[in-house]
């Protein structure tokens, strides 16, 4: 059964998927780049194309969704699946369904300070990744990844795709975590994160203590920037522009909008995201 970490872009998803990889794909807890392989992303070209569907072909894609899934879900256990896209039904196709999906923590970010995040990763204007952020529903999601990777992402709009998670509620399998909470409160929130996988499992809450202090340490963002820097990284896009490879951490906790965000920009964001803003605490 899969467990989705789900996100729009930049709002934390490679700091969850790496404490969850190190924790549960090391024997010591102690962080690398390879042990971010353990977890997939879906969706992604190895996983249709080896069923014999084009990922450049949309809507046979959208049709197989289900059909994928259900060729690599172990039913008897638990595999984390990264994913960008909102969860959507698309012509009576779903994104997924309750036979393949255990349960989703759907990592969220103030939209302020993931425009910033989204300009830097994607090489383009802080204008552009809100207009990106606030538009792209209206086109039914968007198709995003590099044609190498040939990947199919239907990211929605930011807030439709923090409310589309929202279904998972009504199951009790959903987990909340904001970025800030788990920048400025690692541990609680690793440890919120652990206990909720354990209730989705149906086995009792328990932490290797000295695995736990060890993904924290070494996931630590000065960590991660300082390794990337050492050893690179696979998820790090090139610049559309200059051709040159773009850090992937950037700024981290340093990203601010009140010092980054030009002040339309953040009126702009704050009046299309009023509600979910609201809702989650940032306004």
């Amino acid at each position: 059964m899969f467990v989705w970490l789900a996100s729009y872009p930049k709002s934390g998803n490679t700091l969850v998927r790496s404490m969850l990889a190190a924790y549960f794909f090391s024997e010591d807890g102690v962080y690398n780049f390879d042990l971010i392989k353990n977890i997939r992303q879906f969706p992604s070209s190895i996983l249709f194309e080896r069923m014999g569907i084009d990922m450049t072909k949309e809507k046979e894609v959208i049709k197989n969704y289900i059909k994928v899934q259900n060729s690599f879900n172990k039913k008897d256990s638990v595999q984390f699946l990264k994913t960008h896209s909102y969860l959507f039904n698309i012509d009576n196709n779903p994104f997924t369904d309750l036979n393949n999906s255990l349960g989703v923590i759907y990592i969220v970010r103030d939209p302020r300070n993931v425009a910033t995040s989204v300009s830097n990763h994607m090489g383009i204007s802080v204008e552009e990744a809100t207009n990106n952020m606030i538009k792209l529903f209206k086109f039914g999601g968007n198709l995003y990844g590099t044609k190498s990777e040939r990947t199919l992402v239907y990211m929605g709009t930011w807030n439709g795709n923090y409310n589309s998670w929202k279904s998972f509620k009504q199951e009790g399998k959903y987990l909340l975590v904001k970025y800030e909470e788990l920048i400025n409160n690692r541990d609680l929130v690793f440890r919120r994160i652990i206990k909720f996988l354990c209730n989705l499992k149906g086995i009792k809450f328990q932490i290797d203590q000295n695995k736990f202090r060890n993904v924290l340490e070494t996931t630590d963002f000065k960590q991660m920037k300082k390794l990337e820097k050492e050893k690179g990284f696979s998820e790090a896009k090139i610049h559309p522009k200059t051709g040159e490879k773009i850090t992937f951490f950037n700024l981290g906790p340093k990203n601010d909008w009140k010092k980054l965000l030009d002040p339309k920009i953040k009126i702009k964001i704050e009046k299309n995201f009023k509600k979910e803003m609201k809702e989650l605490g940032y306004l």
